[in-house]
């Protein structure tokens, strides 16, 4: 069991967390977003990031297609399936998408050009998720909070400021990064239940999941009892860019987070990630005390038929658990 430690994810206050690093941002970097301009800004500088191109749909294509076909100039494809995840253990107990063994991750970043004292920029086709499933793995590899970023708006906001493109592959670059992980909190299906009982457990997956009238994918229907439904497409407004943080923070709070504990699951991992990084765009969250991952999520809760489940629009009665 990994059960969350309280103290690392109180705050003094439900406000958010002003920066206190007092460093003047350089001109066109920013983290944990940055825009397509700032990207475009600091690809020729002397700190160039890295760039993963992370595109990925749920039962296909493969995004490494669109890829080849036009990306971020620099940018290297990474595989969520295959790099950015392991493969499911047997009787789906550990979720759809494991977090990666420390060499598989390793070896899709140094592929790509990563070292120890890289700045990296994630991005997708979508709403911003599966970039931060990314941004999540880099930071848990022990990369600083301020060298990592997801593009607000994605491959279409990149297209849509009308900015370079690359064609084809990335030739394999020759990067040094060790994985040293632990640098982002993670909680098993005992640790969820533990956050669900003593603070607020973020379900981000769709209000027909949550309540259990459909599950496309897992064994059973319903959340964790006591998991509240936050949707991870709420970050996003219909423009695809991300929520400013004020209007974030404004969203979690009406959903009960405040001092006490917070973690996220999803359906198998992926999506939550957006959940904890949100949390840290809000300001509800800093960068030193983020909120905890669920990694084996719902994929990994359902298939475990001695776990109860919850249906309905309510979060159900943790004290089951």
């Amino acid at each position: 069991m990994s059960p969350p430690n309280d103290d690392p994810h109180l705050e003094p206050d439900d406000g958010p967390t002003a920066d206190r690093s007092g460093a003047a941002p350089e001109p066109g970097w920013s983290a944990p977003l940055i825009g397509p301009a700032g990207l475009a800004a600091v690809l020729d500088g002397p700190d160039r990031p890295v760039v993963l191109d992370v595109r990925w749909r749920l039962g296909g294509p493969h995004g490494r297609a669109d890829h080849l076909a036009g990306h971020v100039p620099g940018a290297g494809f990474v595989d969520l399936d295959s790099e950015l995840a392991d493969p499911q253990g047997a009787g789906g107990l550990g979720g759809r998408h494991p977090l990666p063994s420390v060499a598989r991750l390793e070896r899709a970043l140094r592929l790509c050009g990563v070292r120890a004292g890289s700045r990296v920029v994630a991005y997708d086709d979508g709403d911003g998720s599966v970039a931060a499933r990314a941004w999540w793995l880099l930071r848990w590899a022990g990369l600083p909070a301020d060298r990592v970023a997801v593009l607000d708006g994605g491959w279409a906001a990149w297209r849509a400021a009308g900015l370079p493109e690359d064609t084809g592959a990335l030739p394999p670059q020759h990067g040094t990064i060790v994985v040293r992980p632990g640098g982002m909190p993670v909680v098993d299906a005992d640790g969820a239940a533990v956050v669900a009982a003593a603070g607020v457990l973020l379900d981000a997956r769709a209000a027909v999941r949550y309540r259990g009238e459909q599950e496309p994918v897992d064994p059973r229907a319903g959340h964790v009892p006591g998991a509240v439904n936050a949707p991870f497409a709420g970050h996003v407004g219909p423009d695809g860019h991300w929520l400013p943080p004020e209007e974030l923070a404004e969203r979690f709070r009406v959903l009960g987070v405040g001092r006490g504990p917070v973690g996220a699951y999803c359906g198998s991992g992926v999506t939550a990630s957006s959940v904890v990084l949100a949390l840290e765009v809000a300001g509800l969250r800093p960068p030193d005390r983020p909120a905890v991952l669920y990694a084996g999520s719902w994929s990994d809760w359902s298939s475990d038929p001695r776990r109860p489940v919850a249906t309905g629009a309510e979060p159900g009665d943790p004290g089951q658990l």
